[in-house]
């Protein structure tokens, strides 16, 4: 049949199994948005209140169901503004497809209005980009790049579209979806040896990332821990895929982490790197990390073996089917004297005080808990409120935890909240939150209303930038550069202003009363919490250096 480029894009999205699409009219698109009127009962579309919230909402809805987001964005400032949201993407390895159109081709090159190179801007921040000169090109560059974005390590993939490429007719053949082709080659001698250092260890510890979450690979994962009998530590990235309470479980680790964790890592003769990089905040003093221990690390990704450490065995692959492989390799054990050894440094895990006539932020994160239940998604922005959710979030689920890890974005939050919500209407949807944060993004509150999302937002309020500021406090004698813009933003006034409802708490008794009325609303809603700026995310390893320097106090 014969179809214009706008009219094949919408074809091949279906084709590809999208039901939900995020983004932002403009005139490079239009062509575009004519032709997905007609697809409007397939494909559901949510116009956001700025092209980085729609490029977040996209990740998490990634994030929270393993498929491949899509964004959509005109050009020139409309894909400019994709750039951090496409970033977030990429160093948290999350499949998205982040579609620009662009200035006709004739005008390409010569300073047209709302012309950008989108392509190379965003090249090193993509696993591959695409610039569509050709309209019978089109479809199989879609395809291909559904197929990159979900393959192997997965990621962004940008596909920049010219505006007469949209108008452009050509002949259009049906595809099925593509699966990805990624294949696992196994290395027996390989296998044979990490199942053995395995089986000898006397202190193993695993350390899991969040290649395991996007790896689909927590019941490999657990199987192998409960038939090893190994204890298991994991980053910010990889919480929910052991749960809270499994007695293996020795939560978060790194800069924040519990001290058992970190203790125990220091200490074992073993360590099982699964689905994670050594990033700079576990592996905070890289010639020290794990010295005593004989490190294995799998991975799909080559290009991160030795990286940032260097280890002793490496396993390269989806981490499902290696685990898979190395389980009927691994005996029956289970660690007594180590466990024990490790149930004496849990007794040093960090335990903040109770205090009901304020808000402590780890009673909030608890009350929250009580009320929004095991099948509640949790999402944060960045700063000391994503620490504290990492750490005080009964996290049972994996991909219930969504969080800018490798990026850092702040205003990340909102947007990522949103795509869960899409995502799944039925599901509590939390959105944790700092002022700083907040304030960067908030304006997706519309987005919220307009769409009827009806996202739960707790704001951790300190009025100030609250993990710069604890760092200005540890480490640069308290000099408050910056770091306390005293904001006197009346959240409650603001939510009503956009159509939501809005609490305002200062003890643990009104945010109680105002999360269970929240829970009943099914609507929008931001809880202000006010809370202590000298409140803080502890305990904490400091940058470059080693366990032995954790702060507790």
């Amino acid at each position: 049949m014969i179809l214009n480029g706008s009219q094949i894009l919408a074809e091949v999205l279906v084709e590809q199994g999208v039901e939900v699409l995020f983004g932002y009219p403009g005139g490079s698109i239009l062509n575009i948005c004519d032709a997905l009127y007609d697809y409007r009962d397939k494909i559901k579309q949510y116009v956001t209140a700025h092209e980085q919230g729609a490029s977040h909402a996209a990740d998490g809805y990634a994030r929270a169901t393993g498929k491949t987001g899509v964004v959509l964005a005109t050009s020139g400032p409309g894909a400019t503004n994709l750039v951090t949201g496409i970033a977030t993407a990429y160093m948290d390895s999350v499949p998205m497809v982040a579609i620009t159109g662009n200035v006709g081709t004739s005008l390409i090159g010569r300073d047209s209005f709302q012309e950008v190179y989108i392509a190379g801007i965003t090249m090193p921040i993509t696993k591959h980009n695409f610039v569509v000169r050709r309209v019978e090109e089109l479809a199989d560059t879609l395809r291909a790049a559904f197929r990159i974005a979900n393959t192997g390590r997965k990621g962004p993939v940008l596909v920049d579209i010219p505006k007469d490429v949209t108008a452009a007719k050509c002949e259009f053949t049906p595809g099925p979806k593509i699966e990805g082709e990624y294949t696992t080659v196994l290395d027996d001698e390989a296998l044979k040896a990490a199942a053995e250092a395995i089986n000898n260890a006397e202190r193993p510890v695993i350390y899991f990332g969040g290649g395991v979450v996007s790896g689909e690979a927590g019941a490999e994962l657990r199987a192998l821990m409960n038939k090893a009998g190994i204890p298991a530590a994991h980053t910010l990235m990889a919480a929910g895929v052991v749960g809270c309470d499994e007695p293996l479980n020795l939560g978060l680790l790194g800069m924040h982490g519990n001290v058992a964790s970190n203790l125990a890592v220091d200490n074992a003769d073993l360590v099982l790197a699964a689905g994670t990089r050594f990033s700079d905040r576990v592996a905070l003093n890289t010639e020290a990390f794990a010295k005593k221990a004989t490190i294995i690390q799998i991975d799909i990704d080559p290009s991160e073996v030795n990286k940032n450490v260097l280890v002793d065995m490496n396993l390269i692959g989806s981490v499902k089917d290696i685990l898979a492989a190395l389980l009927p390799l691994i005996n029956e054990n289970s660690h007594p004297e180590w466990l024990k050894e490790i149930g004496e440094w849990q007794k040093q895990n960090y335990v903040p005080a109770d205090d009901d006539s304020v808000l402590k932020p780890h009673q909030v994160i608890g009350a929250i808990c009580e009320r929004a239940g095991e099948d509640a998604i949790y999402v944060t922005d960045v700063g000391q409120h994503q620490l504290w959710a990492a750490q005080y979030c009964r996290h049972v689920s994996s991909r219930h935890f969504l969080t800018s890890g490798g990026l850092g974005t702040m205003g990340f939050g909102y947007g990522a909240a949103l795509g869960a919500k899409a995502a799944f209407p039925d599901k509590p949807v939390i959105h944790i939150t700092g002022d700083g944060s907040f304030h960067m993004n908030m304006n997706e509150a519309c987005t919220a209303v307009s769409y009827n999302l009806p996202v739960i937002t707790v704001i951790m309020n300190n009025s100030v930038l609250g993990m710069v500021r604890q760092w200005q406090t540890v480490f640069y004698n308290r000099r408050y550069s910056g770091s306390e813009p005293e904001r006197v933003t009346d959240y409650v006034k603001v939510a009503e202003g956009f159509g939501l409802k809005g609490y305002r708490c200062t003890n643990l008794a009104q945010f109680k009363k105002a999360m269970d009325e929240a829970m009943t609303l099914n609507r929008p809603v931001w809880i202000d919490c006010v809370i202590d700026r000298e409140e803080k995310v502890l305990p904490m390893i400091p940058a470059g250096e080693t366990v032995d320097k954790m702060i507790l106090e």
